[in-house]
């Protein structure tokens, strides 16, 4: 069993700075310098924009949209488009060590989507894998309830060396989730039907605790990996400090060798990661 090491600290009144964390990581995983890591922590609010959100004309009206509403605007490192973190989620940012990432793409994202889609299975929820028609940050790896409602998405990151998987899980809080995004993809003329965002709380019809889903996706992981509990190491926070009161420092042959996925169709996924499963599934023993 692969070794795998957790870390659990989060920076929720500091999103830039955690976004730099998780590029730091990366960086380092990819250079050899840490090993396989995932960072499983709780965010504040915040809207996570993709770097497509960036190169819109509508950007900087939507980051006013998202400061109207008292989420922070941040440059996401994973692909996709805008989404939303804030207290009632929890966010996984997992770095790998692969010396040709690419040839492993949609290996990571139905393992990890499988992670969460199981977690949520666990506890009631009936979570599948799969876009949901006009949900926000479009993909095939998102995670659904009953096909209808979107729980979690996915993005990854590719860069010489590594990838990186980013993700977000939605325990309450959907319809915030909804209300912050309208504007803002409205201003990024964007198609995006609110009706599609939804909780685990509103799923089980009782308030789900980000800690529930957070020990659930661990306990998932500890199936699969060897779990190292580990602390954020002072290089890292002090590169990532350093990243973040400036122009951050380029991925490793981030122009062109670095480059952000998020598949809109899924290529040949395994049956195990698109299966659904019924509601009341128990849950990790």
């Amino acid at each position: 069993m692969d070794r795998l090491r957790l870390i659990r600290h989060s920076f929720p009144d500091q999103p830039e700075l955690s976004t730099q964390i998780s590029r730091t990581i990366l960086r380092r995983v990819a250079a050899g310098e840490l090993p396989p890591t995932v960072r499983i922590h709780r965010p504040g609010n915040e809207v996570a924009f993709g770097r497509q959100d960036v190169a819109s004309p509508g950007y900087e009206d939507a980051v006013e949209a998202a400061r109207a509403a008292g989420f922070a605007a941040v440059e996401r490192l994973a692909g996709g488009r805008a989404a939303v973190f804030h207290t009632g989620t929890i966010a996984i940012a997992r770095a790998y060590a692969d010396p040709q990432p690419p040839k492993r793409t949609y290996a990571r994202f139905e393992e990890m989507a499988e992670i969460i889609a199981t977690a949520l299975q666990g506890l009631g929820v009936d979570a599948r894998v799969g876009e949901v028609p006009g949900e926000y940050c479009p993909g095939a790896y998102s995670v659904n309830a009953r096909g209808t409602m979107k729980l979690a998405g996915i993005g990854q990151r590719m860069i010489r060396g590594g990838a990186h998987m980013g993700g977000v899980v939605v325990a309450s809080g959907g319809r915030e989730v909804a209300q912050v995004l309208e504007p803002v993809y409205a201003a990024l003329e964007l198609d995006f039907d609110p009706s599609t965002s939804g909780s685990a709380s509103q799923e089980l019809g009782r308030e789900v605790d980000p800690d529930e889903i957070e020990e659930a996706v661990i306990a998932e992981l500890a199936k699969r990996y060897e779990l190292v509990d580990a602390q954020l190491d002072d290089e890292t926070i002090r590169i990532a400090a350093a990243s973040e009161s400036g122009q951050p420092a380029p991925l490793p042959s981030e122009s062109p060798g670095s480059y952000v996925v998020r598949p809109t169709r899924r290529a040949a996924p395994s049956p195990r990661a698109s299966r659904s499963a019924p509601p009341n599934r128990p849950g990790p023993q």
